[in-house]
């Protein structure tokens, strides 16, 4: 019979290594439920905002949140790793070249955790990843640690598990709490304090798994939204060769009862669907044709937007375009993996006499990505609308859906959210 833990019993004290979109919520929400919370991060000025109650992202709702737990003192950021009950690991996990995951993120937290390890720690990873890699990890630590174990039930033992964030930036605040949770454990001991350290904060359902089993539901939740995604960007591809509205025709579609076709975009951005999908094709290449294509298709999507700007800007001399978002998604400022920005970067490159005016709400200042170009500059969206001579959405913010469209005039648009069709 597995053994029922009591999650205030069993943690009292967490660390939470990482603090970005992910790790920071949900250090502060389990701060939130009593449990002290140490949030690591090597980013000293993300640490020293955290430690003045300070988000240093955009997030709505959350502020309220971090600054109370902070003020408390149940939560504190540090740039160390201390010892804990557990450890909840939520560091980015970039692909290389070869679309293959780069484990240098997930290799570096678990040597900082290695030498606070006395036996009976959880360690939990967060991080989305290929299959294996959270057995990986662990073997990776026992090696530097051949004192402890992997074993359940021994007084050295040191247990794994995989629980994949879910939330969606714009919602963490909701779905954090809200949402089910995927939890698989390298051993049953494993799962079940998982599902333990989760209970204290989640009011889904736990779903209790295989680590590997977990680490592939996140992979394959994301992928098949990228296909029904590739589906949509191609459908525009297609209607644009054909000129027909793939707006309209999406709509018609979707009357259909059992059909409900996704909205097409400039392409697939963010920390998870951009990214995902390659984990699977690396993992089984010759299995996954079908994840590779829509990969493909979403991948290529930006440059279609590119070639059609440049059609419309031969046309005009030296001409000034607004560039109307650079988030990878409406309402946040994450411009992780977004293909808006990688857009305007490459337009800017190739516009020797263009002028482009970046009009992005959420941010004040051009990203490192874009700070380099001259043609660029930073805009508010009425003076950067009525400079331009071409206007491409490639994000439809709010601001931007509250437009007044009368003032547009006789401009040339670029609708790639459909937002004023």
């Amino acid at each position: 019979m597995t053994e029922t833990f009591s999650p205030t019993d069993s943690f009292q004290s967490l660390c939470v290594i990482g603090l970005g979109y992910i790790g920071l919520p949900t250090a502060a929400f389990i701060a939130s439920k009593g449990i002290a919370v140490t949030g690591m991060d090597t980013n000293q000025s993300y640490v020293d905002r955290i430690n003045a109650g300070e988000v240093p992202f955009f997030e709505p709702d959350f502020e309220e949140t971090l600054s109370r737990v902070v003020s408390e003192g149940s939560l504190k950021a540090s740039s160390e790793v201390p010892h804990a009950d557990a450890y909840i690991v939520a560091v980015p996990t970039p692909f290389n070249d070869n679309h293959e995951l780069d484990p240098t993120y997930i290799e570096s937290a678990a040597e900082s955790i290695t030498p606070h390890l006395t036996g009976g720690e959880l360690i939990v990873l967060e991080s989305t990843s290929p299959p294996g890699t959270t057995k990986k990890m662990a073997e990776h630590l026992i090696e530097m640690r051949p004192d402890l174990t992997l074993e359940d039930g021994k007084p050295n033992s040191v247990y794994f598990a995989h629980c994949p964030e879910r939330v969606l930036p714009g919602r963490i605040m909701v779905e954090m709490e809200a949402n089910d949770r995927v939890i698989g454990g390298l051993t049953p001991r494993g799962t079940e304090l998982a599902r333990a350290l989760y209970a204290t904060f989640c009011t889904g359902e736990l779903l209790l798994t295989d680590a590997t089993t977990a680490e592939m539901a996140k992979l394959t939740e994301n992928s098949f939204r990228d296909v029904n995604i590739a589906f949509a960007n191609e459908l525009s591809v297609i209607c644009d060769k054909l000129g027909i509205d793939v707006w309209e025709l999406i709509e018609l579609a979707n009357h259909h009862p059992r059909v409900n076709i996704l909205q097409p975009g400039p392409g697939v951005g963010g920390h998870c669907i951009a990214v995902d999908p390659w984990f699977i094709v690396s993992a089984a290449p010759e299995e996954s044709k079908l994840i590779q294509a829509a990969r493909n298709v979403n991948d290529s999507k930006p440059e279609h937007v590119i070639d059609k700007v440049l059609a419309k800007a031969a046309r005009i001399k030296n001409p000034t375009i607004a560039a109307l978002g650079i988030a990878f998604k409406p309402d946040i400022d994450d411009l992780r993996e977004s293909p808006s920005l990688e857009i305007v970067r490459e337009l800017a490159t190739i516009l020797e006499d263009g002028d482009i005016r970046v009009v992005e709400p959420h941010i004040k200042e051009l990203p490192p990505k874009l700070k380099d170009l001259d043609s660029l500059q930073l805009q508010d969206l009425e003076t950067a609308i009525a400079d331009a001579d071409i206007v491409l959405v490639l994000v439809d913010h709010k601001p931007f859906k509250q437009f007044d469209r009368a003032k547009l005039g006789d401009k040339v648009i670029i609708d790639t959210r459909g937002l004023w069709r």
